[in-house]
């Protein structure tokens, strides 16, 4: 039962995006343990998949990777079991590694779990909603990937500029891939995903929060919608439409080209080579996959 329930996510498939960018991380330093290598990369998809499971629960969501969601087909006592049994995993599979990476990866859970519950709790009345967000997206997603590059970089016995450099850049193409699946939420259509999913669920995304700023008559319908119930398909298209057609889509565009550049500035200290190429690849995919 366990272990049905814990290759449930990992049978659905997804990206290994994690994974692989602790492989390529690991190739700005010295030779490498493979299976160290193997370990570090297990940890941090370990640590993620365990997270989707605690957030679908949260988010009471029927759905993961187009397969049926853990909390629907054996309940949310148990999803939240199996995400535990997979934190644990990952807990003593890093143990292997050392201490260093032990702390980090305490570091690393605690800002999931910090971004977990501002997301949930929500911006106070002094918050600026979107600096809030783009806080929840560094820690619950940002934190992940910035690891998984350093963890690449510790096994091959990096310099400290160099991971430092992996960190920075880490964060910040994990933010930058979180706002570019914000902009195909919405504008989805080529690509198969069902289009306004987070916005029928009253999600925050960049593009939401840009036109909830807009004082514009105009667009005073759209921002009456984003903050109504859009349970119902016709309201939802109605959103869809008014949103696709105002000036938050562009704007979120440029700033996700924007910080991928930051990220590609992040690159700079690191040697030139092949792994370096697919880092700079990843910079022109975010911006592409939402343009």
């Amino acid at each position: 039962m366990v272990t049905e329930a814990a290759q449930h996510i990992i049978a659905a498939g997804g990206k290994r995006f994690r994974p692989l960018l602790v492989v390529l991380a690991s190739h700005f330093g010295g030779p490498v343990d493979a299976d160290d290598l193997t370990r570090a990369a297990l940890v941090v998809e370990l640590t993620h998949v365990a997270s989707l499971y605690h957030d679908d629960v949260m988010d009471d969501a029927d759905l993961r990777r187009g397969a049926q969601s853990a909390n629907r087909r054996w309940q949310n006592s148990v999803a939240i079991m199996v995400g535990d049994f997979l934190f644990a995993r990952a807990s003593s599979t890093v143990a292997e590694l050392g201490t260093e990476y032990v702390a980090l990866q305490a570091q690393t859970f605690a800002r999931l779990v910090q971004g977990q519950i501002a997301e949930t709790v929500g911006p106070g009345e002094e918050d600026d909603p979107l600096q809030h967000y783009l806080q929840v997206v560094a820690d619950k997603t940002g934190s992940l990937i910035a690891t998984s590059a350093v963890f690449g970089g510790m096994v091959s016995g990096a310099s400290g500029e160099v991971l430092g450099a992996l960190e920075r850049f880490g964060e910040e193409i994990g933010v930058v891939f979180q706002l570019s699946d914000d902009i195909i939420d919405i504008t989805s259509e080529e690509t198969g995903k069902t289009p306004g999913t987070d916005l029928r669920e009253g999600v925050p995304t960049l593009p939401t929060l840009l036109a909830l700023r807009s004082e514009d008559p105009q667009h005073a319908r759209l921002s009456e919608l984003i903050r109504s119930d859009l349970s119902d398909d016709e309201t939802l298209a109605e959103a869809i439409g008014l949103l696709r057609a105002h000036p938050a889509i562009e704007e979120s565009r440029a700033e996700v080209r924007r910080r991928a550049e930051v990220a590609r500035g992040f690159l700079a200290p690191l040697p030139d080579g092949p792994a370096k190429d697919a880092l700079n690849a990843l910079c022109d995919q975010v911006v592409t996959r939402s343009s």
